[in-house]
């Protein structure tokens, strides 16, 4: 099964996709943020075009692993988008995937701006791969 999964960030978008098969993860784009609507659409046309049967969508919960602001607009989101794709939609803990994915670009040599652009789809990446490392257990 192909999976793409979304990092839902207030500037920043990140998508990764990944299969539950081979267990390997690509980090794929960063969507600079727009209207919910275009957002949505951008996802819908990454699902398509890399033939993709279920989303996996962070959800920023709190360190107390209460649901904030952030969570519950990464579940309306995700709500959104299974009722237009009829794919399957998982939400899953998010919570340290950025600093996880700030800790792979330490040493890269990358300046802060190029970091900046890679860190949303690594930290999707982060998500995807804890989801898939779930469904082995």
């Amino acid at each position: 099964m192909r999976y793409l999964a979304i990092d839902l960030g207030q500037k920043r978008t990140g998508l990764a996709i990944g299969d539950d098969e081979t267990r390997v993860v690509t980090p794929l784009d960063v969507i600079e943020q727009a209207r919910q609507e275009l957002l949505l659409q951008r996802v819908v046309d990454w699902l398509e075009r890399e033939q993709i049967d279920a989303v996996v969508v962070g959800l920023p919960l709190n360190m107390d692993g209460t649901r904030g602001q952030s969570a519950r607009r990464a579940e309306k989101f995700a709500i959104e988008l299974g009722r237009r794709t009829s794919r399957p939609v998982h939400l899953t803990d998010e919570r340290l995937s950025s600093i996880v994915a700030d800790e792979q670009m330490a040493q890269s040599g990358l300046t802060h701006g190029q970091k900046r652009l890679r860190r949303d789809a690594l930290a999707a990446a982060t998500i995807l791969r804890d989801f898939l490392e779930g469904l082995k257990q």
